[in-house]
């Protein structure tokens, strides 16, 4: 006979050891994917990131910014960094002349602004990336989900 204990019924220790254990509950599957569908909804691609030593993201447009602009403030919330960077993108958006002397530098200082604003949108979504592996890490988070599996341990902290 083996007496089972729930999460919150163990000693600090072992909960520390259990905690430890089960470190990665919440990142040993894809769980960046419903970042990577939110940059689809807006017309953007996240093929690989890296939080960790190099830092980085492969991050492109799939559309034209102007169309990513307006998906984002129609999906994201007012508060959201991405909507204050569609916001600036579309108030420093150039209007083309049609005098061919003057299209030339407007075409050029509007391919400057575009390629700014899906650089500032990859960084922005390589923090969201970093930032939800950070809470999934965290021991509130990896608490939550230990008592979401209803696990059952024995007093040295096994899961039974």
């Amino acid at each position: 006979e083996i007496t089972l204990y729930k999460f919150d019924e163990l000693s600090d220790e072992v909960k520390k050891k259990v905690i430890e254990k089960l470190s990665d509950i919440n990142v040993s599957y894809d769980w960046w994917d419903y970042i990577y569908e939110d940059a689809k909804t807006i017309g953007c691609e996240i093929s690989a990131f890296d939080t960790g030593r190099y830092n980085s993201i492969d991050f492109k447009a799939n559309d034209y910014c102007e169309s990513i602009a307006k998906a984002i403030l129609k999906n994201h919330g007012e508060e959201c960094d991405t909507t204050k960077l569609a916001l600036k993108y579309l108030a420093d958006t150039v209007l083309l002349p049609i005098d061919t002397k003057d299209y030339e530098n407007a075409y050029e200082k509007q391919e400057g602004i575009d390629k700014e604003f899906i650089r500032a949108l990859g960084e922005e979504y390589l923090s969201m990336l970093k930032k939800e592996y950070e809470y999934l890490t965290s021991e509130e988070a990896i608490i939550e989900a230990i008592n979401a599996t209803d696990y059952n341990f024995t007093i040295e902290g096994d899961i039974y």
